[in-house]
């Protein structure tokens, strides 16, 4: 999934052009022998830049239970459904993934808790506007079903039904929007429908979440609005069951 493909191979169509003698001469083996040593380097490099510090002996500072948005609940998700990373060092944050869950607050929470379930997101809204954070924003989760979009993104489930308007409440709105300007303002990522996406866009998804009753045009005007609006210290929010 999301994988770049190149079109078919080959000298191409090209009458006019005169024959020439097959195979590769030894100073063109050279040349493409440096090539490809000097592309394996720069690969690893880059590779080793992200893993170094999986290395034995080497761990990211964390503080247990610190969240990246204030007034957020943390409530940890699987070891299963998700991995370590250092983002924006080692991937670059360019999207937000918009989710919802067909369930309630407590069954997300409950299958991003279960190692069998393969899948998490970074943050559950509820449809009071609380908001827990089960993975950092640094880690990759598993919640987009394309490898690519899962390094490169947020994701933000909400809860409610993709079939039922009335699951998508003005404080879920309103809460949700903050949470992705709070993230489009970390990562510098641009307010648009091309940068802020439903899981339904993700290349190669089989789900349609968050569905046609999402109000994609209200949702953006909040989040400008609140990307554009004083930043202010929020209140921890209170577990409630």
């Amino acid at each position: 999934m999301g994988e770049e493909t190149t079109g078919p191979g080959g000298a191409g169509e090209q009458g006019a052009e005169p024959k020439r003698r097959r195979g590769i001469d030894r100073r063109t083996l050279l040349i493409g022998g440096t090539a490809a040593a000097f592309g394996t380097a720069v690969l690893a490099r880059d590779e080793l830049g992200r893993l170094w510090w999986r290395m034995p002996g080497v761990v990211k500072k964390r503080k247990e239970g610190e969240v990246d948005t204030p007034g957020a609940q943390w409530i940890a998700a699987s070891d299963y459904n998700w991995r370590r990373a250092d983002r924006p060092d080692d991937y670059d944050i360019d999207r937000v993934v918009i989710h919802v869950v067909q369930g309630g607050y407590q069954t997300a929470l409950r299958v991003f808790k279960d190692p069998g379930h393969g899948a998490a997101a970074h943050y559950v809204v509820r449809k009071d506007g609380h908001i827990a954070q089960m993975i950092r924003e640094l880690d990759v989760a598993f919640h987009a079903g394309n490898k690519r979009y899962n390094e490169r993104s947020i994701g933000i489930e909400h809860e409610g039904f993709v079939d039922k308007k009335a699951s998508f409440t003005d404080a879920m709105y309103a809460a949700s929007a903050r949470l992705t300007a709070g993230i489009c303002r970390r990562y510098d990522i641009p307010v648009d429908r091309e940068h802020i996406v439903g899981h339904v866009e993700v290349p190669g998804t089989d789900h349609t979440d968050p569905g046609p009753y999402w109000d994609w045009d209200r949702y953006l005007r909040l989040v400008r609005a609140a990307r554009d609006a004083p930043e202010k210290p929020a209140k921890s929010s209170e577990p409630k069951k």
